[in-house]
């Protein structure tokens, strides 16, 4: 794959493309709505509270006694509910599967039902047949501006083109397909000038529910803008058009919406600096040690475990490889979380990922 011929011509395109009006400046420096869930039994045939301990939402503030439920629709498939923030298919969801076993999830959609947001999620075991897995799963949606210092941004793409995009400097973001596959997303004005800060999360979309996984190729600072190169496959491991979800924040948690909750961290294995950041004790206190077998490995986030948490992981380099979570997260002031990454057949292998953890408070 020669990447570099591309980026002339990708870079013209995207700054060309057309993106979405940018958000109207509100004194609001939190996201709208947001939730978060783990789904530990992903075979519950009628809608059940899911994990208490592990979900969280803007609706607590108003229905403090509400919970997120989950249900089995079909193989590999299950919806979530996050009640009392339906706000149509705005904003953007992320799943991390949770196995040893190289199962992969996709989201499928995202829709208000009365009150409520529903997140359906479609999961697959190695080779693309539709089978069940635990995983985790968050959605978001935001409006207006942030002052400097923090930043959070999120862009859907869908059918070809952006179909949604928040950028909390008020500047709208692009997508510019580069091949089969393989997009260039631009994120102005979230980063840090020459300085590759925050974290990157992404997930695939697809409507109809066939194996899809995307992943981080490569992100790097244009001056104070976020690039990231995301790139998708299917079941065989080829290059493969698909819509996706693609988020970024920085010296905020992955929903956007900032104290509460206050205590949140992220790292990537790839690059150091403030892509290493803790909000009790700054850059570069998160640590990621290697596990048997290898291939994986285990992220600590100090200091910050307290209540109700959420973690996202996402593969980044090149190939099909993709990485997830071996088990749900401990965490009792310090947060472990467990990451496993696996070749295009389910064999455990070496990669790099970007990973990122919340707790509720």
């Amino acid at each position: 794959m020669r990447l570099r011929s591309f980026v002339t011509a990708a870079l013209a395109a995207v700054l060309a493309a057309g993106a979405l009006t940018p958000p109207t400046p509100a004194a609001a420096a939190t996201a709208d709505r947001w939730g978060f869930a783990y789904v530990q039994d992903p075979t519950v045939p009628v809608w059940t509270v899911l994990d208490t301990s592990r979900q969280w939402g803007s609706w607590k503030t108003a229905f403090p006694a509400a919970w997120a439920t989950g249900v089995k629709l079909a193989p590999g498939r299950f919806q979530v509910r996050f009640p009392q923030v339906g706000a149509s298919s705005r904003g953007v969801p992320h799943v991390t599967p949770v196995n040893r076993t190289g199962h992969y999830c996709e989201v499928v959609r995202w829709f208000q039902s009365g009150t409520d947001e529903i997140v359906d999620v479609q999961c697959h075991r190695p080779g693309g047949t539709r089978e069940d897995t635990p995983f985790t799963v968050l959605w978001t949606t935001s409006s207006g501006v942030l002052p400097a210092g923090t930043s959070h941004a999120y862009v859907q793409w869908g059918g070809g083109v952006v179909v949604q995009s928040y950028n909390s400097t008020g500047v709208g973001n692009t997508v510019g397909p580069l091949g089969v596959g393989q997009y260039l997303v631009r994120l102005p004005g979230v980063g840090l000038a020459g300085v590759l800060a925050g974290n990157v999360q992404v997930t695939a979309v697809q409507p109809n529910a066939g194996p899809r996984r995307c992943k981080v190729y490569s992100w790097t600072a244009v001056g104070s803008d976020v690039q990231v190169y995301v790139f998708c496959y299917d079941q065989a491991g080829a290059f493969v058009n698909t819509d996706f979800a693609l988020s970024y924040h920085r010296r905020r948690p992955v929903i956007g919406s900032l104290a509460p909750p206050s205590r949140f961290g992220y790292l990537g294995t790839a690059v150091g600096g403030p892509t290493n950041d803790n909000s009790v004790l700054g850059v570069g206190a998160n640590t990621v040690a290697a596990l048997a077998p290898a291939g994986r490995y285990l992220a600590t986030f100090p200091q910050i475990g307290l209540k109700e948490t959420h973690v996202q992981v996402v593969a980044q380099g090149a190939g099909s490889n993709y990485c997830h979570l071996t088990q749900p997260w401990t965490y009792a002031t310090n947060a472990d979380v467990d990451v496993i990454c696996f070749d295009n057949a389910g064999v455990v292998t070496p990669h790099r990922f970007l990973a990122t953890f919340t707790s509720r408070l």
